[in-house]
C-alpha cells in the first residue's frame, strides 16, 4: 500500500516558514501586501478567496480585498489593476479565476505587472520559467515540487510523466520537472499508448481532468502519484483525476483527494508574495 503524501502537514509547514519570514520584515517596518479581486458570486471562486484571505490573517500577510459586481466592466477592472500595479504598498495582485463572460482573461492576465504576478500566470513569468530567470512560478506546479522535495522524493534523472498540457499546471509542471533534471514526457488527449508512457513513469502527474480516470493498469509499481484534479461526485464526495484505491495499491506514494495537491496551492501564493516583497525592497 503506498505512502500516502500529507498535503495538509506539508502546506502548515511552509505557511508556518513564511509568517515566521513576514514577521522579520514587520520588524524591519515592512508589511507584505497581498491585493485579491474577485469579480462576480461564483460559489467556487467565494470559498478560494475565502482560504486566501484566511492563508493571509495566518501568515502576517495583509489581505486588500476588491470584491466587484457580475456585471463590472472590463475596462474598470483593467483600471482597477492599473492603480495597483502603480501601488508602491502593493506586492501582489491576484485576480480569481474564472472571470464573467463580458471580460477577456488573458487582457486581464497581461495587465497585470509581471513584478506583481503572484499566480504566475502572465507570459512573462511563464518565459522567465522556460528560459530558467528567476520570476514566479505558477502555484500548483510550484507546490508539486514541494510536496516531493519534501516527501523525499528524488527527481534528478528520473522518469517524469505529466497528463495535461493546460498552461497553469501541465506546461509550468513539465519545466519545474525538468529545471530539476527530471526526464520529462508531457502527454494528452492526443497522446498513443498512453498506458504505455504512464507505466515508465517513476513520477507522474495527473492533470487531465477527468475523474477516476487512471487506475492502477496506468502505474510502474513503486511509483510516486501526484493527483491534480478534483471533482465532486454525487452525494458531495470529493475524489481525483486516479482512482485512489486502485493507485495506492500500485504506487510507492501518492497524494490524497482531497488533502494533497489543493492545500499546497495557497501555500505557494503566500510564499510567492512574500518573495514579491522581498523584490520590490531590493532583497534579491
Amino acid at each position: 500500500m503506498a505512502e500516502i503524501i500529507d498535503g495538509k502537514k506539508i502546506s502548515q509547514d511552509i505557511k508556518d516558514e513564511v509568517r515566521d519570514k513576514v514577521a522579520t520584515l514587520k520588524e524591519d517596518g515592512i508589511e507584505v501586501t497581498l491585493a485579491v479581486i474577485l469579480v462576480g458570486n461564483d460559489p467556487a471562486s467565494g470559498v478560494y478567496v475565502s482560504n486566501k484571505k484566511k492563508a493571509c490573517e495566518y501568515t502576517g500577510i495583509k489581505s486588500l480585498s476588491y470584491e466587484l459586481p457580475a456585471n463590472t466592466k472590463e475596462e474598470e477592472l483593467l483600471s482597477l489593476i492599473d492603480e495597483l500595479n502603480q501601488d508602491n504598498t502593493v506586492d501582489g495582485i491576484l485576480v480569481q479565476l474564472p472571470l464573467p463572460k463580458q471580460i477577456n482573461e488573458d487582457r486581464v492576465i497581461r495587465r497585470i505587472s509581471p513584478d506583481k504576478d503572484v499566480d504566475g500566470f502572465h507570459p512573462e513569468s511563464v518565459g522567465r520559467l522556460s528560459i530558467g530567470e528567476r520570476g514566479f512560478v505558477s502555484c500548483t506546479p510550484a507546490g508539486i515540487i514541494e510536496l516531493l522535495k519534501r516527501s523525499n522524493v528524488e527527481i534528478d534523472g528520473k522518469e517524469c510523466v505529466v497528463i495535461g498540457r493546460s498552461n497553469i499546471v501541465g506546461k509550468p509542471m513539465g519545466m519545474l520537472l525538468l529545471r530539476e533534471s527530471g526526464t520529462v514526457t508531457i502527454c494528452h488527449s492526443h497522446t498513443k499508448d498512453l498506458k504505455e508512457v504512464t507505466k515508465r513513469a517513476d513520477i507522474l502527474v495527473v492533470a487531465i481532468g477527468k475523474p477516476k480516470m487512471i487506475d492502477a493498469s496506468y502505474i510502474k509499481g513503486g511509483a510516486t502519484v501526484i493527483d491534480v484534479g478534483i471533482h465532486r461526485l454525487e452525494g458531495k464526495k470529493l475524489c481525483g483525476d486516479c482512482d485512489y484505491d486502485s493507485c495506492a495499491e500500485v504506487a510507492g506514494k501518492i497524494t490524497p483527494v482531497p488533502g494533497g495537491v489543493g492545500p499546497m496551492t495557497i501555500a505557494m501564493l503566500m510564499v510567492n508574495t512574500y518573495q514579491a516583497a522581498l523584490m520590490h525592497r531590493g532583497r534579491i
